[in-house]
């Protein structure tokens, strides 16, 4: 996707080689222009599967989410990273280590909000080590419900999460695939399947 490409380009700083600051646009500042963009780039790709709800994480999922979920006129469920004296009873819970925080997180969602019926596709901001991703589709196993496919917003594709998830069926849809952080420098896989070609 061009537009969050030249955003990566633009405005993304590499913290190091295995980290990529989006703060700007997309983890602490949200650009709505852009935010609109990927819900319609979402939405095209999965728009034959029958979604019937999308499931993401807080907080940085949910705008992704929401903009895809307009599109496709879904509803969007996001998992709480944190414990809420409203959220207690029937829950569905999964494990999750944030490699950008180097913690463990009990994620959780209310099983009221998924259901048997219910065709699920999960969005992320960022997908490395996979992560959110699998307690996500966990979550989701947990419902009854069915993952139809994964949609992420920025792969790192030199970790392995996206490997892992398509290996256990999943089908993975990243809209900015980054080959390398090293130097300082973003590459993405599309930069270097054009060198190679």
């Amino acid at each position: 996707m061009r537009l969050l490409r030249e955003k990566i380009e633009q405005e993304g700083i590499v913290l190091s080689d295995g980290v990529l600051k989006v703060d700007s646009f997309l983890n602490h500042q949200i650009d709505p222009i852009l935010m609109k963009e990927i819900g319609l780039e979402f939405a095209r790709r999965f728009e034959a599967d029958g979604i019937t709800k999308i499931v993401t994480i807080e907080s940085s999922g949910i705008s992704p989410a929401v903009m895809a979920g307009l599109e496709l006129g879904v509803k969007v469920v996001f998992a709480r990273k944190r414990k809420s004296l409203t959220l207690t009873n029937n829950l569905l819970v999964s494990s999750v280590y944030s490699f950008t925080k180097q913690e463990e997180n009990n994620i959780a969602v209310s099983s009221q909000f998924l259901s048997q019926e219910d065709r699920v596709l999960i969005i992320d901001d960022f997908l490395a080590n996979g992560e959110a991703a699998k307690g996500l589709v966990d979550i989701v196993n947990q419902s009854g419900a069915t993952v139809t496919g994964i949609g992420i917003v920025i792969e790192k594709s030199f970790q392995k999460g996206a490997q892992e998830l398509v290996d256990l069926g999943h089908r993975v849809e990243s809209l900015a695939k980054i080959a390398s952080l090293k130097e300082g420098k973003v590459s993405f896989v599309e930069q270097l399947e054009e060198v190679t070609s």
